[in-house]
């Protein structure tokens, strides 16, 4: 016969239950679906399974698949709306650049999917993406343009040339990104994530190309009002 003590350590202790994703969860989840589907490739039941919740369960988040979209975009793009708070930064400084490089690697690769669902969002042509395109990249595509626009003179570009720049630009910062997942892939190589090595390289590439770009060249006004 068990005793007391006995018969409770033969009790079966309770399954913990885990908890449910948090917001930034969800949101990670999100990203990686929509980056590789599209947001009409993606169902919200697919998100919910994905993430071991009910579809009445992930409403509780968001109101619907839009909505998760757009805040997936409003959180990746957050820090370059703050890059381009300012329209008139001053002189491009090799400093400046390396802390810029640095705050945009380093988000970029805390959040890998990030730059190819801009990517697919930019060649998306269904209506509720490009009414997305919209309310958020437009206006951050524009603020961009006019920091352009204001470094480019000292830079000696000229004005007809400011939009194949700021192209250029957006180019050089988002391809390492958008394409070293396929050259891994064409390599027979798994997994996600960026070596520490890989990422330092990107940065010292950036920081040179970008200042090479747009840095302040000797005898234009704004080096000549830094001089003073």
């Amino acid at each position: 016969m068990l005793t007391k003590r006995a018969a409770g350590g033969a009790r079966q202790r309770a399954p913990q239950v885990e908890a449910p994703p948090t917001r930034e969860a969800i949101l990670d989840a999100a990203e990686v679906l929509f980056a590789e589907r599209g947001v009409d490739g993606v169902a919200v039941r697919d998100l919910a399974r994905e993430l071991n919740l009910t579809p009445s369960s992930l409403y509780n988040h968001f109101p619907g698949k839009q909505a998760l979209y757009e805040a997936v975009l409003e959180r990746g793009l957050e820090p370059f709306a703050r890059l381009f708070a300012d329209p008139a930064p001053g002189p491009i400084t090799q400093d400046a650049v390396r802390r810029t490089v640095a705050l945009i690697v380093d988000h970029l690769a805390a959040h890998p999917h990030l730059a190819r669902l801009v990517q697919r969002a930019l060649i998306e042509e269904t209506e509720s993406v490009q009414d997305l395109i919209q309310d958020a990249l437009r206006p951050l595509y524009e603020k961009g343009l006019q920091v352009v626009r204001h470094v480019a003179d000292d830079a000696d570009w000229a004005e007809r040339e400011v939009p194949h720049l700021a192209i250029g630009l957006f180019a050089i910062v988002f391809a390492f990104f958008v394409n070293v997942p396929a050259l891994r892939r064409m390599k027979g190589r798994r997994g996600e994530g960026y070596p520490v090595t890989a990422l330092e390289n990107q940065k010292r590439f950036l920081e040179k190309a970008i200042y090479r770009l747009v840095g302040t060249r000797q005898g234009s006004r704004a080096a000549a009002s830094a001089s003073r």
